[in-house]
Protein backbone atom coordinates (compact mmCIF):
# COMPACT_ATOMS: atom_id res chain seq x y z
CA UNK A 1 0.00 0.00 0.00
CA UNK A 2 1.58 3.29 -1.14
CA UNK A 3 0.42 6.19 1.00
CA UNK A 4 1.39 9.40 2.70
CA UNK A 5 0.03 10.90 5.89
CA UNK A 6 -0.05 14.27 7.62
CA UNK A 7 -1.70 16.04 10.54
CA UNK A 8 -4.83 18.08 9.70
CA UNK A 9 -7.50 19.98 11.65
CA UNK A 10 -10.98 18.66 10.84
CA UNK A 11 -14.03 20.11 12.61
CA UNK A 12 -11.69 21.74 15.15
CA UNK A 13 -10.16 18.33 15.92
CA UNK A 14 -6.60 17.19 15.27
CA UNK A 15 -6.67 14.21 12.89
CA UNK A 16 -4.27 12.16 10.73
CA UNK A 17 -5.08 12.43 7.01
CA UNK A 18 -4.09 9.43 4.90
CA UNK A 19 -3.70 9.70 1.13
CA UNK A 20 -3.60 6.53 -0.98
CA UNK A 21 -4.75 5.06 -4.29
CA UNK A 22 -8.51 4.52 -4.12
CA UNK A 23 -8.66 0.75 -4.55
CA UNK A 24 -11.45 -1.33 -2.92
CA UNK A 25 -8.99 -3.55 -1.01
CA UNK A 26 -7.13 -0.51 0.39
CA UNK A 27 -10.38 1.18 1.41
CA UNK A 28 -11.40 -2.02 3.22
CA UNK A 29 -8.10 -1.94 5.13
CA UNK A 30 -8.47 1.70 6.20
CA UNK A 31 -12.06 1.06 7.31
CA UNK A 32 -10.78 -1.50 9.81
CA UNK A 33 -8.75 1.17 11.66
CA UNK A 34 -10.74 2.26 14.70
CA UNK A 35 -12.15 5.76 14.35
CA UNK A 36 -11.44 6.08 10.63
CA UNK A 37 -13.72 8.40 8.65
CA UNK A 38 -14.07 9.47 5.02
CA UNK A 39 -14.37 13.19 4.27
CA UNK A 40 -16.28 13.74 1.02
CA UNK A 41 -15.50 17.45 0.98
CA UNK A 42 -11.75 16.95 1.49
CA UNK A 43 -11.74 13.72 -0.56
CA UNK A 44 -9.59 11.79 1.91
CA UNK A 45 -9.67 9.35 4.82
CA UNK A 46 -8.68 10.57 8.28
CA UNK A 47 -7.98 8.87 11.61
CA UNK A 48 -7.76 9.82 15.30
CA UNK A 49 -4.45 11.45 16.24
CA UNK A 50 -3.26 8.69 18.60
CA UNK A 51 0.22 7.39 19.35
CA UNK A 52 -0.74 4.03 17.85
CA UNK A 53 -1.82 5.63 14.56
CA UNK A 54 1.29 7.80 14.57
CA UNK A 55 3.40 4.64 14.88
CA UNK A 56 1.29 2.85 12.27
CA UNK A 57 1.67 5.57 9.62
CA UNK A 58 5.17 6.79 10.64
CA UNK A 59 4.34 10.47 10.32
CA UNK A 60 7.49 12.17 9.11
CA UNK A 61 7.62 15.43 11.00
CA UNK A 62 10.21 16.68 13.46
CA UNK A 63 7.91 15.77 16.32
CA UNK A 64 7.80 12.15 15.22
CA UNK A 65 11.48 11.65 14.34
CA UNK A 66 14.42 10.82 16.61
CA UNK A 67 17.14 13.43 17.07
CA UNK A 68 19.98 13.60 14.54
CA UNK A 69 22.04 11.51 16.95
CA UNK A 70 19.19 9.00 17.18
CA UNK A 71 18.85 8.70 13.40
CA UNK A 72 22.60 8.14 13.10
CA UNK A 73 22.58 5.51 15.85
CA UNK A 74 19.63 3.63 14.32
CA UNK A 75 21.54 3.41 11.05
CA UNK A 76 24.62 2.11 12.87
CA UNK A 77 22.40 -0.41 14.67
CA UNK A 78 21.08 -1.62 11.30
CA UNK A 79 24.61 -1.97 9.95
CA UNK A 80 25.66 -3.94 13.03
CA UNK A 81 22.68 -6.32 12.67
CA UNK A 82 23.40 -6.81 8.96
CA UNK A 83 27.01 -7.67 9.74
CA UNK A 84 25.71 -10.29 12.19
CA UNK A 85 23.42 -11.60 9.42
CA UNK A 86 20.14 -10.93 11.22
CA UNK A 87 17.14 -11.54 8.96
CA UNK A 88 15.58 -8.51 7.25
CA UNK A 89 12.36 -9.04 9.24
CA UNK A 90 14.26 -8.97 12.55
CA UNK A 91 16.31 -5.99 11.40
CA UNK A 92 13.16 -4.04 10.52
CA UNK A 93 11.35 -5.01 13.75
CA UNK A 94 14.26 -4.09 16.02
CA UNK A 95 15.17 -0.85 14.25
CA UNK A 96 11.53 0.34 14.30
CA UNK A 97 11.22 -0.61 17.98
CA UNK A 98 14.40 1.31 18.84
CA UNK A 99 13.16 4.23 16.74
CA UNK A 100 9.98 4.44 18.85
CA UNK A 101 12.07 4.55 22.03
CA UNK A 102 14.49 7.19 20.69
CA UNK A 103 11.61 9.35 19.41
CA UNK A 104 10.28 9.41 22.98
CA UNK A 105 13.71 10.64 24.18
CA UNK A 106 14.59 12.76 21.15
CA UNK A 107 15.48 15.73 23.41
CA UNK A 108 17.89 13.70 25.55
CA UNK A 109 21.45 12.62 24.78
CA UNK A 110 21.52 8.88 24.26
CA UNK A 111 24.51 8.53 26.58
CA UNK A 112 22.36 10.03 29.38
CA UNK A 113 19.49 7.54 29.02
CA UNK A 114 19.26 5.28 32.09
CA UNK A 115 17.16 2.38 33.38
CA UNK A 116 14.65 4.76 34.95
CA UNK A 117 13.97 6.17 31.46
CA UNK A 118 12.99 2.69 30.25
CA UNK A 119 10.45 2.41 33.08
CA UNK A 120 9.06 5.89 32.29
CA UNK A 121 8.75 4.97 28.61
CA UNK A 122 6.89 1.76 29.46
CA UNK A 123 4.45 3.62 31.68
CA UNK A 124 3.99 6.90 29.80
CA UNK A 125 3.99 5.53 26.27
CA UNK A 126 3.30 1.79 26.04
CA UNK A 127 0.83 1.38 28.92
CA UNK A 128 -0.75 4.82 28.43
CA UNK A 129 -1.55 3.99 24.81
CA UNK A 130 -2.68 0.42 25.58
CA UNK A 131 0.00 -1.13 23.39
CA UNK A 132 0.43 -4.89 23.64
CA UNK A 133 2.90 -6.73 25.87
CA UNK A 134 4.37 -8.33 22.72
CA UNK A 135 5.13 -4.83 21.38
CA UNK A 136 6.69 -3.94 24.73
CA UNK A 137 8.77 -7.10 24.55
CA UNK A 138 10.04 -6.11 21.10
CA UNK A 139 11.07 -2.72 22.47
CA UNK A 140 12.95 -4.35 25.36
CA UNK A 141 14.71 -6.77 23.00
CA UNK A 142 15.76 -3.88 20.75
CA UNK A 143 16.94 -1.73 23.67
CA UNK A 144 18.97 -4.54 25.22
CA UNK A 145 20.57 -5.49 21.92
CA UNK A 146 21.32 -1.89 20.95
CA UNK A 147 22.80 -0.85 24.29
CA UNK A 148 25.12 -3.86 24.35
CA UNK A 149 26.71 -2.59 21.12
CA UNK A 150 27.66 0.92 22.33
CA UNK A 151 29.95 1.95 25.17
CA UNK A 152 28.82 5.32 26.52
CA UNK A 153 25.61 4.56 28.38
CA UNK A 154 24.12 4.66 31.85
CA UNK A 155 21.91 1.68 31.01
CA UNK A 156 22.54 -1.46 33.07
CA UNK A 157 21.50 -4.16 30.64
CA UNK A 158 20.92 -6.91 33.20
CA UNK A 159 18.41 -4.71 35.06
CA UNK A 160 16.09 -4.28 32.07
CA UNK A 161 13.22 -6.71 32.49
CA UNK A 162 10.72 -7.95 29.95
CA UNK A 163 6.97 -7.78 30.64
CA UNK A 164 5.45 -10.73 32.45
CA UNK A 165 4.09 -13.22 29.95
CA UNK A 166 0.42 -14.04 29.83
CA UNK A 167 -0.17 -17.73 30.51
CA UNK A 168 -2.98 -18.50 28.10
CA UNK A 169 -4.00 -21.89 26.81
CA UNK A 170 -3.46 -22.26 23.05
CA UNK A 171 -6.50 -22.26 20.81
CA UNK A 172 -6.13 -25.75 19.36
CA UNK A 173 -8.41 -26.83 16.52
CA UNK A 174 -10.04 -30.24 16.69
CA UNK A 175 -9.54 -32.82 13.92
CA UNK A 176 -13.05 -32.15 12.64
CA UNK A 177 -12.42 -28.39 12.52
CA UNK A 178 -9.17 -28.91 10.58
CA UNK A 179 -11.00 -31.22 8.15
CA UNK A 180 -13.67 -28.59 7.57
CA UNK A 181 -11.01 -25.95 6.81
CA UNK A 182 -9.17 -28.20 4.36
CA UNK A 183 -12.30 -29.48 2.65
CA UNK A 184 -13.60 -25.93 2.24
CA UNK A 185 -10.92 -25.25 -0.38
CA UNK A 186 -11.62 -26.37 -3.93
CA UNK A 187 -8.29 -24.91 -5.07
CA UNK A 188 -5.87 -27.88 -5.13
CA UNK A 189 -2.75 -25.77 -4.53
CA UNK A 190 -4.30 -23.97 -1.57
CA UNK A 191 -5.52 -27.23 -0.07
CA UNK A 192 -2.05 -28.77 -0.45
CA UNK A 193 -0.39 -25.77 1.20
CA UNK A 194 -2.77 -25.80 4.17
CA UNK A 195 -2.46 -29.58 4.52
CA UNK A 196 1.33 -29.32 4.79
CA UNK A 197 1.12 -26.44 7.28
CA UNK A 198 -1.27 -28.32 9.59
CA UNK A 199 0.23 -31.80 9.26
CA UNK A 200 3.91 -30.79 9.53
CA UNK A 201 3.55 -27.70 11.75
CA UNK A 202 5.24 -25.40 9.25
CA UNK A 203 5.64 -21.65 9.43
CA UNK A 204 4.56 -19.68 6.36
CA UNK A 205 8.17 -18.84 5.45
CA UNK A 206 9.19 -22.49 5.76
CA UNK A 207 6.39 -23.60 3.46
CA UNK A 208 7.19 -21.02 0.79
CA UNK A 209 10.91 -21.90 0.85
CA UNK A 210 10.22 -25.60 0.20
CA UNK A 211 11.67 -27.12 -2.95
CA UNK A 212 10.81 -30.53 -4.42
CA UNK A 213 14.26 -31.83 -3.40
CA UNK A 214 13.37 -31.13 0.26
CA UNK A 215 10.74 -33.89 0.20
CA UNK A 216 12.37 -37.21 1.10
CA UNK A 217 9.77 -39.78 0.03
CA UNK A 218 11.94 -42.76 1.03
CA UNK A 219 12.24 -41.69 4.66
CA UNK A 220 8.89 -39.84 4.79
CA UNK A 221 10.42 -36.59 6.01
CA UNK A 222 10.57 -32.92 4.99
CA UNK A 223 13.88 -31.07 5.23
CA UNK A 224 13.38 -27.44 6.21
CA UNK A 225 16.36 -25.26 5.25
CA UNK A 226 17.17 -22.01 7.03
CA UNK A 227 14.23 -22.11 9.41
CA UNK A 228 13.83 -19.61 12.25
CA UNK A 229 17.21 -18.81 13.75
CA UNK A 230 18.87 -19.95 10.50
CA UNK A 231 18.67 -23.57 11.61
CA UNK A 232 17.78 -26.58 9.48
CA UNK A 233 15.22 -29.00 10.87
CA UNK A 234 13.44 -32.19 9.84
CA UNK A 235 9.73 -32.93 10.25
CA UNK A 236 7.86 -36.22 9.60
CA UNK A 237 5.63 -36.56 6.56
CA UNK A 238 2.54 -38.76 6.68
CA UNK A 239 1.94 -41.26 3.83
CA UNK A 240 -1.39 -39.58 3.04
CA UNK A 241 0.23 -36.14 2.63
CA UNK A 242 2.99 -37.71 0.54
CA UNK A 243 0.38 -39.19 -1.81
CA UNK A 244 -1.30 -35.79 -2.09
CA UNK A 245 2.08 -34.23 -2.89
CA UNK A 246 2.67 -36.72 -5.70
CA UNK A 247 -0.68 -35.88 -7.26
CA UNK A 248 0.00 -32.16 -6.82
CA UNK A 249 3.46 -32.46 -8.43
CA UNK A 250 2.08 -34.24 -11.51
CA UNK A 251 -0.61 -31.60 -11.92
CA UNK A 252 1.43 -28.41 -11.34
CA UNK A 253 4.98 -29.51 -12.27
CA UNK A 254 6.83 -26.93 -10.10
CA UNK A 255 10.30 -25.99 -11.38
CA UNK A 256 12.31 -24.49 -8.50
CA UNK A 257 9.96 -24.09 -5.54
CA UNK A 258 7.30 -26.56 -4.48
CA UNK A 259 4.70 -23.79 -4.47
CA UNK A 260 5.20 -21.19 -7.17
CA UNK A 261 3.13 -18.17 -8.13
CA UNK A 262 2.22 -17.00 -11.62
CA UNK A 263 5.92 -16.75 -12.52
CA UNK A 264 7.63 -20.18 -12.74
CA UNK A 265 10.81 -20.40 -10.69
CA UNK A 266 9.63 -17.88 -8.09
CA UNK A 267 7.97 -18.78 -4.75
CA UNK A 268 4.31 -18.17 -4.00
CA UNK A 269 3.94 -14.76 -2.30
CA UNK A 270 3.49 -14.55 1.46
CA UNK A 271 0.59 -12.09 1.10
CA UNK A 272 -1.26 -14.48 -1.19
CA UNK A 273 -0.71 -17.34 1.26
CA UNK A 274 -2.07 -15.28 4.16
CA UNK A 275 -5.27 -14.62 2.21
CA UNK A 276 -5.86 -18.34 1.54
Amino acid sequence: MKWKAKIIIHNKEKRIAVYFEKKPELIDRIKKVEGSRCSQSMRLWHLPDTAKNTERFLLMSTQFLPSEEGIEQIEKFKQWMRSKRYSENTLKTYSEALKSFLIFYRKKNISEICNEDVIVYNNDFILKNNLSDSYQNQIVNAIKLYFTTIRETKIEIHKIHRPKRSKLLPNVLSKDEVKLILNAHSNIKHKMMLSLIYSCGLRCGELLALQPVHIDSKRNIVLLKNSKGKKDRIVPLSPKILEMLREYYILFKPTTYLFEGSNPGYPYSEKSLQSV
